[in-house]
């Protein structure tokens, strides 16, 4: 591969990181937002997050065909029709008049999501052969920084008595633009290897019980920090912090997710397993929620933005990804589309049933959550520890 070639693809890759910066912002900018949405759309704030679980069932749509797809037809097909249906969120969510469009516009973004999954992360993988799971990473990294930097902009446009509607727009805007970068730019030539591939995959599956409490970590370990990110500014608000003190607990959560990325590979280097790192890290963030139920203040909850930014966002998912494609070591692709449907259903399940907790709890609802983000993490240990006794048998 010539010098040229080779710093094309350099500035394709970061093209597609640049997705996920966006990205960063679609999974988190509506639930900074609650009462401005559920304002435009007249409904409760319960609305706008049975409106944010829609993102999850988006995901659950699309998952099935959208990982074969980018297989048969090329990587760029998929990244241009996640750029394409991101653009449409943004501006859609910003401008829906009713919630009844928005969860349309929601179900979209979703599927945005799906496609620039199957893009994204083969083919960065793809052009940095030689540190492929380094590469990978980098997604993850990418969606913390805008996460980080998402309560600040928050900040800053309501300094200048600006639309909330600004940081939409201008995230639609610059996604599109980036889409049109991807459509010309190239991409890393994939070899003749899908034929074979796709032969090993007609090989018939056999789910064992082990593998399927893999799996299910998928359900477990997204319900973990998807709970605590669409819902802890109202707990943050409920302990007495103003709406923007309660904004920073974000900012805390980005740089706990930016401290396990790089714990997490220095760890696995130093030869700790990925199984006991399922058991750890949502062992930590059951003792972080317990704590933020019991400790009413506002420190606790920058405290719990930290942790659970570190504990259950930090590569807990990516983990047991890794995990289960052990058990299909022909049918990895096939294992890591199961993985992202059981993260799918959390997404959209357990969002309902908070969304279902904060219209009937009253006051008290963000707590009660917590408890259920607590009782599901511990259901995630148990499934970890479950594997970890049949890989070791």
């Amino acid at each position: 591969m010539g010098k040229t070639k080779k710093t094309n693809l350099v500035v394709t890759s970061i093209a597609l990181y640049f997705t996920y910066f966006i990205h960063g912002f679609g999974a988190s900018i509506m639930g900074q937002y609650k009462p401005e949405l559920s304002g435009a759309w007249g409904s409760e704030i319960s609305g706008v997050v049975a409106v944010i679980a829609a993102l999850g069932l988006g995901r659950l749509i699309s998952l099935p065909f959208s990982g074969p797809l980018s297989d048969k037809f090329g990587r760029r097909l998929s990244g241009i029709i996640g750029v394409l249906c991101y653009t449409a969120y943004f501006m859609g969510i910003a401008y829906a008049p009713n919630m009844g469009v928005a969860y349309a516009f929601a179900i979209i973004g979703g599927i945005a999501n799906s496609f620039l999954d199957t893009c994204v992360s083969p083919t960065c993988m793809e052009i940095y052969v030689n540190n492929p799971s380094v590469a990978n990473m980098f997604t993850k990294f990418s969606m913390c920084i805008s996460q980080f930097l998402l309560p600040y902009m928050i900040g800053a446009v309501a300094s200048a008595n600006m639309s909330y509607r600004t940081i939409f727009i201008v995230a639609g805007v610059a996604i599109f633009i980036d889409g049109i970068l991807i459509l010309f730019l190239p991409f890393p030539e994939r070899g003749n290897k899908t034929a074979a591939a796709g032969q090993k995959t007609k090989s018939k599956l056999k789910i064992t019980p082990a593998a399927l409490a893999a799996i299910l970590i998928g359900f477990t370990s997204s319900s973990t920090f998807m709970l605590w990110l669409n819902c802890n500014k109202e707990l943050g608000m409920l302990y007495g912090m103003t709406s923007d003190q309660a904004g920073k607990i974000q900012s805390f959560y980005a740089i706990g997710t930016f401290a396990a990325i790089l714990c997490s590979s220095v760890l696995i280097k130093k030869g700790l397993k990925e199984i006991n790192i399922l058991i750890l890290y949502p062992a930590i963030s059951t003792v972080t929620l317990l704590l933020c139920y019991f400790i009413q203040s506002p420190t606790m909850c920058l405290i719990g933005g930290f942790a659970i930014g570190f504990a259950g966002a930090g590569g807990v998912l990516q983990l047991a990804t890794s995990t289960t494609a052990e058990f299909f070591p022909e049918n990895k692709a096939t294992a890591t589309s199961m993985v992202m449907i059981a993260s799918s259903i959390a997404n959209y399940t357990i969002l309902s049933l908070a969304s279902y907790i904060t219209k009937v709890g009253g006051e008290g609802a963000p707590r009660m959550i917590l408890l259920l983000n607590a009782g599901v993490t511990v259901a995630g240990i148990l499934l970890a520890i479950f594997v970890k006794k049949n890989k070791e048998a």
